[in-house]
């Protein structure tokens, strides 16, 4: 290969050229050499070194077998991740129910559609909108003045008044009420009572309000709010609670919540009670959780007013870990430990709790949990409440009342209660029964309260009630108040096996299992 041309000038001077550069090839001229100094030669050198090395380098490449250009590799798409199995920790009941109602129901809180004849139901009536083998009921939760229920293809039912979202759906109606005549003869079903049939028929809340795959076990109701308990220990709610000077919230950042919303802080629950405004959870590890208003101490933790939405975030307060059972006044609590200690909290102005601790002062309450003798060691299996007043199941099925009296909510003959038991008023009339007392006329399975009137199934299936019946609430087809715990004798449920009752408001509810 021949040496690069070097175009430095030379720095020493021209040599004469020989004859032979000075001839011409083809009529062209010749291009003289130049002579090149010792610092150009090592110049060129380098040059042509460096030269010679890029084509051995590129021979070389030449030489070798071109690679096949590689394939562009596609990643693989990513599988999605597997939903981790859910565990499960409830189950919900697959018996079918009959459903029974008595009472109020100008708001459709008897759920038994639009019909005139709805409004006052003086003895329990069979509800045919909630067919057993239609809708299928196996759980019904009662509140202030409306219902809910649970379906044993897993559908949440509810019917009566949403004014504050209760109902957890839509329910606006285009009509418009209309004057009912309580006084008119006619008790046709075909006679409209003008009723919202969105509130008073009873409705499933929308599946798409809940994630997919949601199954529900237990449903819960306050005065104006609802709750849902899953399989796997979540809880949903919706509607709001109250204070004494109107609407408090359904929690810090709602006031009223109108669909289904899950209460995310809440974890493996097994079981849920609500007073009128406040409600309790109770996890797999015993523990106690306390939410709504505050303000009657229901919550078993101090609520200063100015902050009172604390209590709208469920916690725990001071309880024992080892509970089995909850129960709930309208403003007090109960618990109960595996140890068989019950403890009580909440508002005591009528010795709803049991314990004497200002007991017939107006403004009296229990602020934190305090132990009851009078029925640790009982045995206590179920426990409930009114608004002043209290009704449990103790061991062998005693049914035991304490509290408020005067109203007849104690389902007992006032007269025969001794003195020591009892707390009298002004005028020396017995007011207030301290000493928790078994109703000597039945054996009770299940017990349920409200305001001022108390229900109870005896261990036959039989329905008894007693207290407050202006608005036929006790079933015994009457206003008149009921001072002894008396059965329910009707046609519609004379003979059923009843295994369950609710005390709403104004009104009543009762189930049995269907044989279909």
């Amino acid at each position: 290969m021949p040496p690069k041309k070097n175009t430095a000038e030379p720095k020493a001077s021209r040599e004469t050229p020989s004859p032979q550069e000075e001839a011409c090839e083809g009529g062209k001229e010749v291009a003289k050499p130049r002579k090149m100094t010792a610092s150009a030669k090592s110049t060129s050198t380098k040059a042509t070194a460096t030269a010679a090395t890029k084509k051995r380098k590129a021979d070389e490449e030449e030489e070798k077998p071109r690679e096949t250009k590689r394939s562009r590799v596609v990643a693989k798409p990513r599988q999605p991740k597997a939903k981790p199995t859910k565990a499960v920790i409830n189950k919900a009941s697959t018996t079918k129910l009959n459903v029974f109602v008595c009472g109020e129901g100008s708001s459709g809180e008897l759920g038994l559609g639009t019909a005139k004849n709805v409004i006052d139901v003086k003895r329990p009536r069979l509800n045919k909108l909630l067919s057993a083998e239609e809708v299928g009921i196996v759980q019904v939760a009662v509140g202030g003045m409306h219902c809910v229920a649970l379906t044993h293809d897993n559908k949440i039912f509810t019917w009566g008044v949403n004014d504050q979202g209760a109902l957890g759906r839509d329910t606006n109606w285009d009509g418009g009420y209309k004057e009912v005549d309580n006084n008119s003869d006619s008790d046709s079903d075909d006679d409209d009572s003008g009723l919202n049939p969105l509130e008073s028929n009873p409705t499933s809340i929308p599946a798409t309000s809940f994630p997919e795959g949601t199954v529900f076990v237990e449903v819960a109701a306050a005065d104006s709010s609802s709750f849902a308990l899953t399989d796997d220990g979540l809880v949903y709610g919706w509607g709001t609670f109250r204070s004494n000077d109107g609407i408090l919230g359904f929690n810090a950042n709602q006031l009223v919540q109108t669909t289904p919303l899950l209460i995310d802080s809440l974890k493996k629950i097994k079981h849920l009670t609500c007073g009128a405004n406040h409600v309790l959870a109770l996890n797999d590890q015993g523990r106690v959780f306390s939410w709504g208003s505050g303000q009657q101490n229901q919550l078993g933790r101090r609520i200063v007013e100015r902050n009172r939405l604390n209590g709208l975030q469920p916690r725990e307060f001071g309880l024992p870990k080892n509970i089995v059972c909850i129960g709930s006044g309208s403003y007090h609590s109960f618990a109960v430990t595996a140890t068989d200690k019950v403890f009580a909290w909440g508002l005591n102005s009528f010795g709803a709790t049991a314990l004497r601790e200002g007991a017939g002062d107006d403004e009296a309450a229990i602020v934190h949990p305090v132990e009851v003798d009078a029925l640790s060691g009982r045995g206590i299996t179920q426990i409930s409440g009114g608004a002043h007043h209290s009704i449990a199941i103790a061991r062998d099925g005693e049914c035991l009342v304490w509290g408020r009296l005067d109203g007849f909510q104690s389902g007992l003959k006032i007269d025969t209660l001794s003195d020591d038991s009892v707390i009298k008023d002004e005028r020396s009339r017995p007011r207030i029964l301290m000493t928790p007392t078994a109703i000597p006329s039945f054996k009770a399975k299940v017990v349920a309260a409200s305001s001022d009137h108390s229900l109870a199934i005896d261990v036959d299936g039989r329905a008894w009630s007693w207290g407050f019946s202006a608005t036929y609430q006790t079933g015994q087809g009457t206003q008149d108040d009921i001072e002894v715990a008396t059965v329910i004798d009707n046609t519609a449920t004379r003979g059923k096996k009843l295994n369950w009752a609710g005390a709403g408001g104004q009104f009543s509810v009762f189930t049995e299992p269907a044989s279909l």
